[in-house]
């Protein structure tokens, strides 16, 4: 049984995504529908939706979207990590309105597109902070060398639930290791930080990649955080440019072959059952 904890719905006929410009080859819509055919094939029974870096006008519009996918009979989709904007006055009131619905179980704002002194501001800081008790998480989604800025997010907010994304975005195809290494080793000491194993087949080389090439970033993120602190995430449909999200989760079962049954089901849906509080 698996729990997906990033997935991404693109439907450019309500919604605007200005990145998408920029990447032609996810420049189109990817449906739930596409997701779930092949989702149910490889053993996934629920999933999250990860937001989709909408234009900010379309936040709220992106939650009741996915509110309604989250409605369909049999739906995969138990719930929704929404966009926000943290730098901006109005997120306490913006976090208020979203307490109050079911379908959020979390928050991210993206990163690691964005200059690092956004996430440095006072009010930034701040608003992040608002998410203690709250009983809802956040992503980071950082690139290695903003590591700095997220370890200082964490620890002025140590009350708040962090979750890494894709195992800190290594460079898979610049063969870059060590310093990586490094980082995630320091940021995984702070214990309300969980590491997110997935899509890291994006970052190696969409042809020619092995299990090997992966072995190396997924090992030691796990290595550094824990079976108690690690979820599992198709990052789909970001994951299509190594190879789709087939390949990535049979990737995954060969990565974690050697290992339990009690530590595989940790990382593939006991950890995103508790942290979440799914059924």
């Amino acid at each position: 049984m698996i729990i997906d904890t990033h997935l991404h719905v693109i439907d450019q006929s309500g919604l605007r995504y200005p990145w998408l410009s920029g990447v032609p080859a996810l420049n189109r819509d990817f449906s739930y529908q596409e997701y779930a055919r092949e989702a149910r094939r490889v053993g996934i029974v629920n999933t999250l939706h990860m937001e989709v870096d909408v234009a900010a006008e379309d936040i709220e519009t992106e939650t009741a979207y996915v509110g309604g996918l989250s409605k369909q009979p049999g739906s995969l989709i138990v719930g929704a990590i929404s966009a926000c904007r943290p730098e901006e006055e109005g997120f306490a009131a913006y976090l208020e309105k979203q307490k109050a619905n079911p379908i959020v179980k979390g928050f991210r704002r993206v990163l690691h597109v964005m200059p690092n002194k956004l996430s440095e501001s006072t009010l930034f800081r701040n608003n992040i902070k608002l998410l203690a008790g709250a009983g809802l998480t956040f992503d980071l989604c950082v690139l290695p060398r903003q590591m700095p800025q997220a370890i200082a997010l964490v620890d002025l907010a140590p009350d708040v639930q962090f979750i890494l994304d894709h195992c800190g975005v290594p460079d898979i195809k610049g063969g870059e290791l060590n310093s990586w290494r490094a980082q995630m080793t320091e940021i995984a000491k702070r214990s309300n930080v969980i590491g997110k194993i997935s899509g890291v087949v994006a970052y190696a080389y969409a042809d020619s990649w092995t299990v090997e090439d992966l072995r190396p970033y997924v090992e030691h993120t796990v290595g550094a955080f824990g079976w108690d602190r690690v979820v599992w995430g198709s990052d789909w449909p970001v994951c299509t440019l190594g190879g789709g999200l087939s390949t990535w989760v049979a990737a995954t079962h060969a990565l974690i072959a050697g290992v339990s049954a009690y530590e595989k089901a940790k990382l593939l849906s006991g950890n995103a059952k508790r942290i979440w509080r799914l059924p």
